[in-house]
């Protein structure tokens, strides 16, 4: 077992004050490289952080992650909470940092997670209660072992994630290539020796980027790590929405009744952020003891991380040991643009009204739909020359907002925008879109993107959504065909609560990509991993009094 020395002590201490957790009340021991054997035999490794001096067994702070056990995962998830009196295993998932096995991602999680839970009860040092907590795709872990575990985890904390994972990839049809390769990226070449995955790579971003920008793409991993990725294969052969290969990845069907509580942080700008606000839904809709807080954070973002952990201390304590009951409402979320904290009861607020807004053939947005006949709004979306999307919730920086004034110079952007705001408007809620479409192919996609205008002209990027149209899943539920045969389409946008200051004004992009972030749309129907080239799509956006498109918010008033 190894002993907190002095170099580890002072490294904590740095730790929690940059946390702002207040002082240790126990010195952590680490015991490295316990072995947990799984049904097939694969032998995974985990170390046990335990406060030293604590006699008898404790409960366990179960911590399953591919992304190593040193370094800053174990300070944050191992020797931060067991300073605080807490025992943790971080353990390594399937082919990872010494584990055995094939590193298969999201297939594995269920079984090796309920086998490793199964391991730490029959344990001396471990009294029987186990929660879990991490972030991103060890948040995943927990979704893969809590609706399933027997007898329950004591709580949960999935943090930036989704029981959905899959929306992460493919978001309503469309997948998300430049989250899915710079994932590859990380995880194709997380154990190589070099520069450490937090540090900036120009070179690899060199490659990603052409990578990215290449046809075809089936093997974009080999391109940017020199090897085979076996996550980048699945992601480009099984992109089919109703592929049976992700079931094992998705617990969004599952009972929430069989949860335990759950405490979540988010940012607005996740990747992760529309399925874990569904999650907080169905958790409560359950009576579910949930909690979740937004901020304005980017996937991993450092302020995102620090608010994990200061509020996991609070989480387990109350859970684990009987302290106090975390105080406050159960959703907090921060008003962009305002710089202010919301508290909420329920999530979207019950008290937001609706404002719909919509699109004219002038190009400008407004309350009241055309009142006739009007033509179409046109423009062609060209494979060849992907129309690009700038910021947004990409898994690595730069996101969040952007100037988007060149890409609503393209020919292929309509640009609907309204009048300046007498007042400051408040969106907090879900973001829907309904648009009223021909296309010249029946493969295409659409993208709808909410815009915050300053007097300057300056156009941020604040919400945006897109749908893979298909002939094989049109029409849909989201998706509705009318007797001209004119497709009535519904876009979900991200949710967001934002504030849009007096004098700005609502802009609404229309477009047929969002490139890098979404894969282009070839417009022929072929995997897009394998095809090389495409065929242009022109589009007619309708706007008239029978087919009004319009973009809803919800506002606080």
């Amino acid at each position: 077992m190894n002993d907190d020395g002095p170099v580890r002590r002072l490294v904590g201490r740095a730790v929690d004050k940059v946390l702002g957790l207040p002082g240790a009340t126990a010195r952590p021991v680490v015991r490295p490289d316990l072995c947990a054997t799984m049904a097939d035999g694969v032998s995974l490794l985990g170390d046990l952080y335990r406060p030293a001096d604590v006699p008898g067994p404790l409960p366990v702070v179960l911590v399953r992650l591919p992304y190593g056990r040193t370094g800053l995962n174990g300070q944050l998830f191992g020797a931060t909470l067991a300073r605080r009196g807490f025992q943790v295993f971080l353990q390594s998932t399937r082919g990872t940092f010494g584990s055995g096995g094939q590193f298969r991602p999201f297939s594995t999680e269920r079984d090796d997670g309920l086998a490793t839970l199964a391991w730490l009860r029959r344990q001396p040092w471990c009294d029987g209660r186990v929660a879990m907590t991490g972030g991103s795709y060890f948040g995943h872990t927990q979704w893969a072992v809590a609706p399933y575990a027997d007898p329950p985890l004591v709580s949960i904390s999935p943090h930036v994630t989704a029981a959905e994972v899959t929306r992460a990839f493919y978001d309503h049809g469309a997948p998300q290539l430049e989250n899915g390769l710079s994932w590859t990226a990380t995880i194709g070449r997380q154990e190589r020796r070099g520069l450490p995955p937090l540090l900036p790579n120009p070179a690899l971003r060199a490659r990603t980027r052409r990578a990215l920008n290449s046809l075809p793409l089936q093997a974009a991993d080999v391109a940017v790590t020199g090897a085979p990725v076996a996550f980048w294969r699945d992601f480009v052969d099984h992109a089919a929405p109703t592929d049976p290969f992700w079931d094992p990845a998705d617990h969004s069907r599952v009972d929430m009744h069989r949860l335990p509580p759950a405490n979540m942080v988010t940012g607005w700008w996740d990747l992760f952020l529309p399925g874990q606000l569904a999650d907080f839904r169905a958790l409560r809709a359950a009576g579910n003891d949930a909690r979740i807080l937004v901020g304005p954070w980017l996937h991993g973002d450092a302020g995102e991380l620090k608010e994990i952990v200061v509020r996991d201390v609070e989480w387990l304590d109350h859970h684990l040991n009987g302290g106090p009951a975390p105080q406050g409402s159960p959703v907090r979320v921060w008003l962009q643009r305002a710089d202010e904290w919301l508290d909420l009861d329920e999530w979207p607020p019950r008290h937001a009204e609706r404002l719909t807004q919509h699109l004219r053939g002038d190009g400008t947005l407004s309350a009241d739909p055309e009142p006739g006949a009007a033509e179409p709004s046109r423009f062609t979306y060209d494979p060849a020359d992907p129309t690009p999307g700038v910021g947004g919730p990409l898994l690595q920086a730069p996101g969040k907002q952007a100037d988007n004034r060149a890409v609503e110079l393209r020919p292929d952007v309509l640009v609907f925008t309204g009048e300046p705001l007498a007042a400051d408007l408040d969106v907090v809620g879900p973001v829907t879109a309904r648009v009223h479409l021909r296309t010249g192919v029946p493969h295409a996609d659409v993208v709808v993107r909410l815009c915050d205008v300053d007097p300057e002209g300056v156009s941020l990027n604040v919400v945006d959504g897109i749908r893979r149209l298909d002939p094989a899943t049109v029409p849909a539920a989201d998706v509705a065909v009318g007797e001209d045969g004119t497709l009535a389409v519904e876009v979900e946008l991200f949710p967001t609560a934002y504030r849009f200051g007096a004098g700005h004004r609502l802009r609404v992009q229309v477009s047929g990509g969002a490139f890098p972030r979404f894969a282009r749309n070839l417009g022929t129907g072929e995997g897009f991993g394998t095809g090389t080239s495409g065929v242009p799509c022109p589009f007619e956006i309708l706007h008239d009094a029978d087919h009004p498109s319009s973009v809803q918010v919800q506002r606080l008033p």
